[in-house]
């Protein structure tokens, strides 16, 4: 083999700039920070969280709703402390059955 063709100095210009060429589309393709693949990722996680976050945001109305329920129904204040915290009013007993199993 000849050392000329060894050598990139006696290479032709096109070839050089094509190899070039090659190696910047190579490197931003997959090695760079912002190569297609980690622009993928980015992109699919932005998804993600963008759905995410609209979850939340219904949950957080939801949560809301609740909240003004309790405010302004005295009689739904009561069955939930009744009903989950076993609460009592003054001179009242409270009796209870547990399921049959």
């Amino acid at each position: 083999m000849n050392a000329k063709h060894l050598n990139p100095l006696y290479w032709k210009k096109s070839a050089l700039i094509s190899l070039l060429v090659s190696f910047f589309v190579l490197w931003f393709l997959f090695f760079d920070t912002y190569s297609l693949s980690t622009r993928y990722q980015l992109e699919s996680r932005k998804d993600e969280l963008i759905e995410r976050t609209k979850e939340l945001e219904l949950k957080t109305e939801e949560l809301e709703q609740k909240i003004e329920d309790l405010k302004n129904n005295p009689d739904l204040l009561e069955k939930i402390a009744r009903e989950e915290y076993g609460m009592r009013k003054p001179g009242e007993t409270v009796y209870r059955i547990k399921p049959a199993e």
